[in-house]
Order: C-alpha cells, then structure tokens, then sequence
C-alpha cells in the first residue's frame, strides 16, 4: 500500500537529512556506543544543518517550520542506519525541550536560550523522575522555596537523558506543599548554577552514546526570571506537552521497526540454510507476512497522528494509543527479526541486535504501557 504522507519537499529534505547522517554521523556512532558520549560539536552542525530545531521562528534564528513531518524524516533516516543513541538525543530536543522554551516561556527567556538552542549551542533535558518517584508526578519531593528574587531548590532527580551534557535543565519542584496538583513549578536550571551537581552516567542495557544521569540540587538559588511558566502549574504544564513527546516515541518506534523489519528482510534472502534461502521456508514467509502487515496498519495510525498533531487535534488519548501500542509493536518485532537471524542475531555487530536492547526502553519511557491503558481506560469510563 503506498503511503501518502509526504510531499516532493519532504523528499528533498530527506535526502539532506541522509546526507548529513551518512557524513557526520555513520562514521561516529560506533565510537560514541563504546565511549558512551555522543561528541557535542554534532549538535552545532545538525542544527546548522536543519536536522532539528526547524520549529524556532526567524527571529530567534530557526526556520519557523511547524510541520511534524520533517521530523518523522529525521527519525526514519537516523533509524535505517540505526543511530539510536543520537536519535534519542534529538528527540528529547526536538519533541521535549524545546516545546517548553517555546510554549512557556517569556519574551525576555526567548531571547535568553533560544538563539542558542536553533544554533545547537544549548543542549537541554528535562527532570521529572526521581529515586522514589516515575510516572506519579504529584509523588515529587524537590522542594522549590521562594527567597526573594530567587528561588531556593532542593532535592535529587534520576533516570535523566542528557543529564550531563546539558546546558539547561528543566526540573519539576515541589513549591507550596498544600496546594496538591497546584502545588508544583517549573525552573530553568543552567549549567554553572551553585548547588548544581550531576552525578553519575548510570550504566544502561541499551542506548550506550546516549548519556543519562543523576541530578543533585542543593540550595541551588535559581532566579525568579527563570520560573518557567505560571507558578503552581507545573503538572498542567508537564502534562499538555505529553502528547508530542509521545507523538515522538511513536515516530522513533515505527521507524525502527520498519528499518529493521526490512533488514530482516534482506538477510532472509541471502542467507542459506538446507541448500536454500531461509525466506523460501513458508514459517519465514508466514513470519515476515505478519511483521508486514502489522508495520503498514501501526504506519497508518502514526500517519493518522502526524496529521492529527499538524492539525492541532492529536489528543492525549489518541497519543497514548500510539505511544503503547507502536512501541510495543517494535519491541515484537524487533525481538522476531532476531529470531529470524539465528545466532548472528545475538551479535551485536549486527543492527538487528544493538536494535533489541536499544528497544527496550521505548515501553518504559515517556509513560509505561500500563500508564497508557491507565488513561485511555479512564477515559473510556468517563
């Protein structure tokens, strides 16, 4: 079935983006995985390059483009050559940090950070979970106490992507302990900040380039300019952009399984077993038929997504179906393709096999599968 989701300029993009990737990247990404640190300067020359940031208008130095379909070009093309560790750092830019900075903040923020984000010069994370608390955000116990001009943070976060490479951090806290759900706030933490102190890149099953930390703040005096957003709002604000970063989980999801499914493919026909090629057994067939169909029906969901979120209508519901079912798809079907490959799958000088453990994750963050079903079944009882 073809797909119709992009046009004769998507297309053209397309090939910069895989110009780019194959030049600065394809050589690298080995290195990155063993030295578990992707090297900074790429996110200059990405940015430079259009790879991400499209989103900043002119006046702040990016493109001003808001279509989400550039973005799924840059997920498919970093997925064919398996660059997941990059990949990931990109998406927490493009589909994390930088709708905060765009949606939150005040012209005079604008102006601070966001020159040098479209530049690549700013690299961001955003801290929310922490030792004793994941997807039960009102659990958090970073306490933020107004001093003045100033606020007055305490407290640890963890599992944190880019925790050591970044520039801004920034972190949910506790600010008025009786108020509940408005009890809560948004700061910009920046790097030099007293108090301010990363801990260690914690040792992951997958996704080696990609660096994630532990944060400690103690008594970090964070100026009052850099509340992001209205004062005890901070769950409404983290939850309104859940959305596009599980739009995000979803594009990375579909297009890993569909480069990886092709892969598959192709080493079905060439490797030999019996006298034949595998693919001429009708359980590979049978096998790849499935994987197939179950790629182009999840393709169309993510499609329907992208035109949902371009639109303005993609809806926390609609982005939680996607987010679950399609990164629980990869996960199968990343899983089968090492099936498929026998004992080479094992190896991780194979893609299908830095694939599988880089996988795993992609059910567990941006909101475990069981959290999704949590909110679409409340829904559905409304």
């Amino acid at each position: 079935m073809e797909r119709e989701l992009y046009t004769e300029d998507h297309e053209l993009y397309r090939e910069t983006v895989r110009e780019f990737l194959a030049r600065e990247v394809q050589p690298h990404q080995d290195r990155w995985d063993s030295e578990k640190r992707i090297d900074r300067s790429i996110f200059a020359r990405a940015a430079k390059q259009g790879i991400y940031a499209l989103q900043i208008g002119e006046e702040h130095g990016g493109a001003g483009e808001l279509d989400y379909r550039y973005r799924m070009i840059v997920c498919e093309e970093i997925a064919r050559i398996n660059a997941l560790s990059f990949g990931l750092t990109l998406a927490l830019q493009d589909d994390l940090v930088l709708h905060y900075l765009l949606d939150l903040t005040t012209d005079e923020q604008k102006q601070r950070w966001l020159p040098q984000f479209a530049s690549g010069e700013l690299i961001g994370a955003l801290a929310m979970t922490e030792p004793g608390t994941g997807s039960d955000l009102q659990g958090i116990k970073t306490t933020a106490r107004r001093d003045g001009d100033e606020w007055i943070l305490n407290g640890q976060k963890t599992f944190i992507s880019s925790g050591i490479m970044a520039d801004l951090v920034i972190v949910a806290a506790r600010t008025n302990a009786d108020a509940g759900s408005r009890g809560f706030s948004l700061f910009a933490v920046e790097r030099d900040m007293p108090g301010f102190i990363r801990g260690r890149q914690l040792e992951k099953v997958g996704l080696p380039g990609q660096d994630t930390a532990e944060l400690f703040f103690e008594d970090v005096r964070v100026p009052a300019a850099n509340l992001l957003g209205t004062e005890g709002h901070g769950i409404q604000h983290l939850m309104s952009h859940l959305p596009r970063e599980r739009l995000g989980v979803s594009a990375m999801a579909i297009a890993t399984s569909r480069a990886i499914f092709e892969m598959t493919r192709s080493y079905c026909k060439e490797r030999r077993a019996f006298g034949k090629p595998i693919g001429d057994f009708q359980h590979v067939r049978f096998e790849l038929a499935e994987m197939s169909t179950e790629i182009d029906i999840a393709e169309a969901y993510v499609d329907k997504s992208v035109h949902a979120y371009n639109a303005g209508t993609l809806t926390p519901i609609d982005a939680a179906r996607g987010k679950w079912y399609v990164s629980e798809l990869q996960k199968r079907v990343i899983d089968r393709c090492v099936q498929l490959h026998g004992g080479y799958g094992y190896m991780l000088e194979y893609p299908v096999a830095k694939a599988y453990v880089d996988t795993r994750i992609q059910t567990i963050y941006g909101g475990t599968t069981e959290i999704m079903k949590e909110i679409i079944g409340r829904e559905l009882m409304r």
